[in-house]
Parts: structure tokens; sequence; C-alpha cells
């Protein structure tokens, strides 16, 4: 099975699970309270902390989950879920080793947009190897695209790239990055014979 960043959208539904279970209820104890609140798009209507949580597929673990804290404001316009300290994903092989994550500092999910917004050290490693860094990464779960206008750094096995304007499919293996600079692989048979000129055209394309 192949990871797909969509499949954060079934994962989320998981955290919605379990964030409701461990959801913090009034007791009957008496406690010191303020006075009522008239607006409450203020307010958070679902409050977790410390939610970690294991995702099996087909009997076999292959996702954690970790959120220090979730808050949904569903009385906002926009409606959005607030992970404000940081949302962090792994992915398992069938040899239970990381293959592929994503962590942020700060993310947030417009639900009525389908909208993922990572915020703050973003970091994501694919399938592939490779590692994407920026500051800010937007996924459009109805468009399938992932996209940042933030500057990127991208780390493969056998090339180093940066630049703005990143726009990707869903699985971040087929993407664009605009004003790029990077480092690739160098044929020796494209070599010129003269001294201090060569073809720098990379293997491959993005």
């Amino acid at each position: 099975m192949k990871l797909r960043i969509t499949q954060i959208s079934s994962i989320a539904a998981v955290i919605m699970a379990a964030a409701t279970l461990s959801f913090q209820s009034c007791s009957n104890d008496d406690k010191v309270v303020g006075p009522d609140i008239g607006v409450r798009d203020s307010l958070p209507t679902l409050q977790s902390i410390g939610v970690s949580t294991l995702i099996s597929d087909s009997g076999i673990i292959r996702y954690k989950i970790i959120a220090e804290e979730w808050y949904i404001y569903d009385k906002k316009d926009p409606q959005y879920w607030s992970f404000e300290k940081g949302l962090f994903i792994e992915r398992f092989n069938e040899n239970y080793e990381v293959d592929a994550f994503i962590s942020c500092d700060t993310a947030y999910f417009y639900n009525q947009k389908s909208l993922w917004e990572l915020r703050g050290r973003v970091l994501v490693k694919n399938l592939k190897g490779e590692t994407f860094k920026t500051s800010l990464l937007f996924w459009d779960q109805r468009a399938h695209r992932i996209y940042s206008t933030a500057f990127m750094e991208i780390d493969g096995e056998n090339h180093k790239l940066s630049g703005y304007d990143f726009n990707s499919n869903e699985e971040m293996t087929d993407y664009v990055i605009h004003a790029s600079k990077g480092q690739f692989p160098i044929e020796r048979s494209t070599l010129s014979a003269q001294p201090g000129h060569a073809n720098t055209t990379p293997k491959g394309s993005l």
C-alpha cells in the first residue's frame, strides 16, 4: 500500500473519535466560574489534550499520530480545527520501520474547504526518501494538490533543490518548484572536452 498524503483525511476521523472519548466535560464538583459568555465563537467546541494513537490497516499497525493539543472551532467563520502545538504523523512499513512522515509546529484544517494549512517548521518525507522543508504548506483535498508560496528545500538521494512557488501532486512525487537552484549528478560523458565547460543538464526531470 502506497503512502498518500490524502490518507490524513481518514486518520483525522480517527483523531476525532479519540478526542471525543477524551472530551473534557464538566463535573459536579464546585468550581469558581466566570460570567457567562454571550458570543461563543471564540471558544472551542471540542478540546483534547495529549492525542496519541496508532492506526492499523488490515490488522497491521501503519500510522502513529501525535498532537499535544487539538481544538475544534465550529462556531467560527470559517470553521476549523487547530493544532497549535504541532502535529506529527508517522507511517510504518511491514517491518514496523518509519518510511514516511509529516511534522509541523502548527496545523489548521478548514473542514468546509477541505484545506490543510501547515506552519512553522514543516517537514515531510515521502516514500522515495525525499525530504521537504518549508515554513508554510497547503494541502487542498478537493483539488488533490499540495502547494506553497514560501521558500522550499528538497533533499533527495542524488539531488538538492530550493526555491519558491512549490506545486505538487498529493504523493509529493510529481512536483514543480520555481526560482530554483540545486545540485544534480552529472554523467562523465556530458562533460565538455574543454576545461571549465560542462553540460549541467540534470538527469531526469521534475
